[in-house]
């Protein structure tokens, strides 16, 4: 029997030049911008409930607990996110993404704009600081479906040599959404006086939600829905995808990734809404605080951008290890640095933290996606995503600022807490496996590997794979 040539492998390009479908783009134009929507809408609300809603929901309660009961409506949106994750997961698994992206865009945006109508405490007494709650829990669960979806949107879409950069390109909304959000903070709060930005100010950022939400509509009816969807509807029909299902068979994966994620989420609900607290009370304006973190924010993009390219060649866990490290580094000075309360020290450690947050982050979408089968994908990442956030974000700025309050306002036992759950994020990292495609093939990850076959000449090898064509 004659032998098949070897193939040599080839060096993978940082950035491949095979052309994007048309569908491709549109996918990740649509999701950007809902992204960006759904965090902007949920950044403008961690940054209120730092600085305003103390003051304005509740005002009846001392200083600490006033901010404390803030933070804890803050949390309210995570404890929802797991239901919306389960809802609309399940849902996405059994009709597919798009009709989901939308539902969930129209509850964000909505949502969003009733609070920027609501009255003050003053006013209606408890019913507004209740009303707050609903309107947070609301956003909670749409974004528990808006977030994997989007992200499985988009990468079921890509080209299959950069699934992991298209992933990134949603975790983008994030950081785009704080800058986004923190610019325009620092200018009602620069340009208005204290009382004005507390009576009204604060308001219009949750009023321009309505008219985000009629442009995002307008891109996202512009998208079909996937093609790995489409394929995956035999399989759709032979197994089931109710929730419980997917827990039992994927537990121990939702809970592994839900750990992996772990030093990307403390790191930046620590730093980018208990930080705002902590700067605005040691020395800074709102002004300058929100400046910091929207400069920090921008930098995180461009993290996030090649955070993406070298996940699609190196793999998305290593790419998320690396970030953590680094988050790990910050946490130890991030405390020490901010005391010295320098302006350019400061926005040189918050930069760093949410650089190192943000560049492993883009490793998330794909190592989540590529963890589960066509007919339990949206479920799982969903799961273990908002899982994550649930476990580990929610509690962060109330867990920060009540270990301050017990320890008579030292960060010590905040910096502790921090590095303890980084560490163990990383060692259950170092015990991961690299996920599937989405197709369920075999990955290779390195900046060289064996070429791939074309469907046109399977004797020939080649860099290209025809997915990408």
């Amino acid at each position: 029997m004659s032998q098949s040539p070897s193939i040599q492998p080839v060096k993978r390009p940082l950035r491949p030049s095979t052309p994007a479908p048309p569908e491709a783009r549109r996918a990740v134009l649509s999701g950007t911008f809902g992204s960006a929507l759904e965090w902007f809408d949920f950044a403008v609300y961690g940054a209120m409930a730092a600085t305003v809603f103390p003051v304005v929901f509740f005002n009846e309660l001392t200083p600490a607990i006033g901010l404390l009961a803030s933070f804890a409506t803050f949390g309210v949106g995570f404890f929802a996110r797991p239901l919306g994750g389960i809802l609309f997961g399940h849902l996405g698994d059994r009709f597919g993404r798009r009709k989901i992206l939308l539902t969930t865009f129209v509850m964000m945006g909505l949502a969003s704009m009733i609070i920027g109508l609501l009255p003050a405490y003053s006013t209606i007494g408890f019913i507004a600081p209740l009303a707050l709650v609903l309107m947070r829990f609301i956003q909670g669960i749409a974004l528990g479906g808006e977030a994997t979806g989007a992200q499985l949107m988009t990468m079921e879409h890509a080209p299959a040599d950069r699934r992991s950069f298209y992933g990134a390109l949603m975790a983008m909304g994030s950081p785009i959404s704080q800058v986004m959000a923190n610019l325009l903070l620092a200018v009602l709060s620069g340009v208005l006086s204290k009382n004005d930005f507390l009576a009204w100010g604060w308001r219009l950022p949750f009023l321009l939600s309505i008219v985000l939400v009629a442009v995002g509509i307008y891109i996202r009816l512009k998208v079909e829905e996937t093609p790995v969807f489409k394929q995956g509807m035999q399989e759709l029909g032979a197994e089931s995808t109710n929730p419980a299902i997917v827990i039992r068979t994927h537990g121990v994966t939702i809970l592994r990734l839900m750990l992996a994620y772990a030093p990307i989420v403390v790191t930046f609900y620590i730093v980018s809404v208990f930080g705002i607290s902590y700067l605005t009370t040691h020395g800074y304006t709102q002004s300058q605080t929100f400046t910091i973190i929207m400069i920090s924010n921008f930098l995180s993009v461009i993290a996030i951008w090649w955070g993406g390219r070298l996940s699609d060649v190196y793999g998305r866990r290593k790419i998320l290890m690396i970030g953590s490290f680094f988050t790990l580094i910050a946490a130890v000075v991030f405390f020490q640095v901010v005391d010295l309360h320098s302006f350019p020290l400061t926005l040189g450690v918050v930069a760093f933290a949410l650089v190192s947050a943000q560049f492993g982050n883009a490793g998330q979408g794909a190592l989540f996606a590529e963890a589960f089968p066509t007919h339990m994908r949206y479920t799982g990442s969903a799961l273990a995503l908002t899982g994550s956030n649930l476990v580990f974000a929610a509690p962060a700025p109330f867990l920060a600022s009540w270990l301050m309050s017990i320890s008579g306002g030292s960060t010590l036992s905040i910096t502790v807490t921090w590095v303890v759950i980084i560490a163990a994020a990383l060692v259950n990292m170092l015990l991961m496996g690299d996920g599937r495609t989405l197709e369920g093939q075999t990955q290779q990850f390195g900046r060289y590997a064996p070429a791939l076959r074309t469907a046109a000449d399977p004797g020939t090898a080649t860099a290209v794979d025809p997915a990408v064509r």
